[in-house]
């Protein structure tokens, strides 16, 4: 039985992958092999997408200059936990389908799933990614030579292990957990 499992369960049978999955805001600042890294955006690279596209495109930091320039970008309120994970990294998309160079509008979509792909394997590795809304886009574009013209930025994630929650500010750290989810009921209608 997980740890989690006291406040999550499911209203129908699926695998304890999706129920451990969540995002804690205590990382532990121990780094992250390069190997176990690549396992997860290989996770990710493997995510369906229209057209077979594969769309998504992610950078990140591991080592000290490139984090300091990813927590740049992140709020305040984001930096203040976020900045003792050992991997920040951004979820981009490309604009346009690479076959005929027209707007993808299902880019934002697939790079969704390549972001859930990464965290549910980060998971199964004992490992946590928590994607983040909170950071400056317009940054990211002009401080991390992101093209604006090909690319959309959608979230930053912190990638790690879990840390101590007793490090975290304290309106941070009475939150640390899992979340419940809303009913199935209220997230599905079936069409009659």
């Amino acid at each position: 039985m997980s740890a989690n499992s006291t406040i999550r369960e499911p209203e129908f049978p699926v695998d304890r992958l999706f129920l451990d999955r969540w995002s804690p805001r205590a990382f532990s600042p121990e780094p992250i092999p390069h190997a176990t890294l690549m396992t997860l955006f290989e996770a990710a690279r493997w995510a369906p997408s229209c057209f077979n596209d594969q769309p998504w495109y992610f950078l990140y930091a591991s080592e000290e200059s490139g984090l300091a320039k990813m927590r740049a970008i992140l709020v305040e309120k984001n930096r203040q936990w976020a900045s003792r994970a050992p991997v920040l990294a951004l979820v981009c998309s490309h604009k346009f389908f690479k076959h005929n160079n027209q707007p993808n509008r299902w880019a934002a979509f697939d790079a969704g799933a390549a972001w859930m792909s990464l965290a549910l394997q980060a998971s199964k590795l004992g490992l946590y990614a928590h994607g983040m809304a909170g950071f400056d886009v317009e940054a990211a574009y002009s401080q991390l030579g992101v093209s604006r013209e090909k690319f959309d930025i959608h979230a930053a994630v912190a990638i790690g292990r879990l840390g101590d929650p007793k490090l975290l500010p304290e309106d941070m750290a009475v939150r640390e957990g899992p979340s419940p989810r809303k009913p199935l009921a209220e997230m599905v209608r079936v069409i009659s």
